[in-house]
């Protein structure tokens, strides 16, 4: 079955978690990404303004909805879009901010609402790496006029295969994305209104998506159980030269999707801890701006200097809910040990 109960229950749901009236399950979070921009008008010749700090594929779905990403740079200490930037990057063209809420927190979504109120700029939120994560008592997904969300299987929550959906309290929105995730019909089967997409969240992720949603509360604690521990167990690495670890911005509920630190000698830290049999992933070691792909868009090596910084440095450590704590006292062992041979 497409489209069916399951769907259904999971939209309302999920809508119902963020205090929102509607949510459209998609077939995955960049899809959830390009739809949402797409039903809130965005198109060829418009301008997104977004940052360079994130998985590409934000920057994929803004290209595939026929708009040019526009980037700004990140903060030194949050790595999160650098609200003070936007208004410069601003032009006639800009028709919608796209702040990406990173790692597990928000961007300081308040500059970005007054901007787009100032300039009559649509916002939508990628929420992918930050399900229920809090803005000054406000959930993620709540904070734009549309919000974007990714189930892939290792995010905060995950389905079992891949998944999207994205959620907004207007209803025109919400009536352009049924349309789009369904080839652009609308009442009368195989009667396309506007082209549109085969996207469409199935049954079977659906339903676990609901089970799910029903512990996402407990998973974060969960996680935010094992960010503790390692702000306990490696306070002492910290300092001028050492361990940066994550810092949580102001009014920010992190939900820690990944744990970043940070150091300058990232690479061969990574390299010595596979001795102990600890394998850490870098998100994200690439900027946007510097991959082939994105070389049409012109930006020079310099030109988001706190990202292009950050990508030298930034690993992550082991994070899901499930981490046992004789496990994650082990990597913690393990970085001392690399630490402090050197």
């Amino acid at each position: 079955m497409v489209l069916g109960p399951s769907v259904d229950g999971f939209e309302k749901e999920f809508a119902d978690y963020h205090g929102l009236r509607h949510c459209v399950g998609v077939d995955n979070g960049t899809n959830a990404v390009k739809l949402g921009l797409q039903a809130l008008g965005v198109g060829p010749g418009d301008e997104v303004i977004t940052v360079s700090n994130t998985a590409a594929p934000t920057v994929v779905a803004i290209d595939g909805a026929g708009a040019t990403p526009v980037f700004v740079d990140v903060r030194a200490d949050d790595y999160l879009m650098d609200t003070d930037q936007v208004a410069e990057a601003i032009t006639p063209r800009t028709k919608a901010l796209l702040p990406v809420h990173l790692y597990g927190q928000c961007v300081d979504m308040g500059p970005l609402r007054a901007l787009a109120a100032e300039h009559g700029l649509v916002v939508l939120e990628d929420c992918a790496q930050a399900h229920g994560a809090r803005h000054h008592g406000e959930l993620a997904g709540t904070l734009g006029d549309a919000a974007a969300f990714s189930f892939y299987p290792t995010k905060v929550l995950g389905a079992y295969g891949d998944g999207g959906a994205v959620v907004t309290d207007d209803a025109d929105v919400d009536r352009a994305l049924r349309s789009l995730r369904y080839y652009g019909m609308e009442d009368v089967y195989y009667v396309v209104r506007t082209p549109g997409h085969n996207s469409r969240l199935d049954e079977v992720q659906a339903e676990i998506l609901r089970r799910k949603l029903t512990r996402l509360d407990r998973y974060i604690e969960g996680r935010r159980a094992v960010a503790r521990r390692y702000a306990e167990g490696l306070a002492d690495l910290t300092g001028p030269g050492g361990l940066v670890l994550p810092s949580v911005r102001e009014g920010n509920d992190h939900v820690y999707y990944v744990y970043v630190v940070r150091h300058p000698r990232r690479d061969e830290i990574i390299e010595a801890l596979k001795s102990y049999g600890v394998f850490l992933n870098i998100s994200y070691p690439w900027p946007v701006h510097t991959m082939t792909g994105f070389a049409h868009l012109g930006y020079a090596k310099g030109s988001l200097p706190v990202t292009e910084r950050l990508a030298d440095e930034i690993f992550s450590l082991p994070m899901y809910p499930a981490l046992a704590p004789d496990v994650q006292d082990k990597v913690i062992a393990a970085v001392h040990e690399v630490l402090g041979a050197a």
